[in-house]
């Protein structure tokens, strides 16, 4: 039997398509197109379900169902009215519209909403025979994008974004997604061999990323996804991927260092970990990156460090992070420091090796990458 090829699409943060193709092309999937924000690829359900329990950079993973002209809202309900939505939806489907419209005629989010809801539901309503959908069954939430007057109408596979591993209390917030936190480890080169640390872990992101690197865990491998409701996916297809992805799971001796000058941040990094079951793989500590200093020759450092939004905030941030740069150039470790700053270079002392853009959400922002600092006497 033929598995029916899907034409899939894994959205993320801006800058992370270079890393997110190459991770869709590790793992199997074909005809990997990447965009910007967003990577198109080709899979069965199979693939589908890998997407989501593999990817660590991914935000969502979404099923194409059609693109077309969409320049009013007459062609806009007439293209989603032409799909053929009913080989997803079940007649009880619920149903509900988000998305986006950038450089289009069509810039009322709302009314393109409404429109794309009415249209649906005509295609549906129509194919079941039913004047009113009672939408009482599985969400298969529909998300549209319209770009220089073309759509696409996607569905959701994911649910939840899929930077919420799990491991994070939702009241918890951090200034750093789980996905771009596993990019930077990814970017800086981390693969479990040798040490990596993070001076100023706050809740611990990029170290438990790092331990998830290091160990090949899934990082979906504990939750769970839309896609799991869906009719055309049987269960077993989810099972089987959630079991290759355990077989490919190790154990090594790593080393990751977690340390925060904060104690409540520390504490909690430590309990991230623990959910995560990785809390055995780092070692935490109290202590301040303006002292960081290491009994390894040598390493990776990955790190977020804050900087203050209120001027007496931004001055302190400013003045710490030029002492964690003389501290950090007394060493022989690499560095990838991440930072909004666009003066972190002058902070620390030395122009990056490298310069990669990218987004935290919606804040742009700069990994600098080092080679070496070179500053311990031999």
């Amino acid at each position: 039997m033929v598995k029916p090829r899907l034409t899939l699409c894994a959205s993320c943060l801006f800058g992370l398509e270079g890393p997110l193709a190459n991770e869709l092309r590790h793992i199997g999937m074909e005809a990997v197109a990447p965009e910007n924000g967003r990577v198109l690829f080709a899979a069965d359900t199979a693939g589908l379900a890998r997407a989501n329990i593999r990817s660590r950079f991914a935000e969502r993973i979404l099923l194409l169902l059609g693109e077309f002209p969409a320049r009013s809202f007459d062609e806009l309900f007439e293209g989603v009215r032409a799909l053929p939505l009913e080989d997803w939806l079940p007649r009880d489907a619920a149903f509900p519209v988000e998305g986006w419209s950038v450089e289009s005629a069509l810039h009322s989010l709302p009314d393109c909403q409404r429109i794309i809801k009415k249209a649906a539901a005509a295609r549906l309503g129509g194919r079941y025979a039913l004047e009113w959908l009672p939408e009482s069954g599985p969400e298969y939430r529909i998300r549209f994008t319209i770009l220089k007057d073309s759509c696409r109408i996607f569905l959701d596979s994911s649910g939840a974004a899929l930077h919420k591993r799990g491991y994070r209390p939702a009241h918890n917030a951090a200034p750093l997604r789980e996905t771009l936190a596993a990019a930077m480890v990814d970017i800086a080169g981390y693969r479990g061999r040798g040490e990596l640390a993070d001076p100023f872990c706050g809740s611990g992101t990029i170290a438990i990323e790092a331990a998830l690197a290091a160990k090949g865990r899934a990082p979906g491998i504990n939750r769970r996804f839309a896609a799991e409701r869906w009719a055309n996916i049987p269960a077993a297809v989810w099972e089987a991927e959630r079991e290759a992805a355990r077989a490919r799971e190790f154990n090594g001796d790593y080393r990751i260092y977690a340390a925060d000058i904060d104690p409540r941040a520390v504490s909690l990094a430590r309990e991230n970990a623990r959910r995560a079951g990785v809390e055995r793989y780092i070692e935490f500590a109290v202590a301040d990156a303006r002292e960081f200093k290491r009994p390894t020759e040598d390493g990776v450092i990955v790190t977020n460090p804050p900087y203050g939004e209120r001027l007496g905030e931004k001055r302190e941030a400013e003045e710490l992070l030029e002492a964690f740069g003389a501290a950090w150039r007394a060493t022989d470790w690499r560095l990838s420091l991440l930072s909004s700053d666009e003066e972190a270079e002058r902070r620390l002392g030395r122009r990056a090796d490298k310069r990669r853009k990218l987004y935290n959400g919606m804040i742009k922002c700069s990994l600098y990458m080092y080679g070496k600092a070179g500053g311990r006497k031999k």
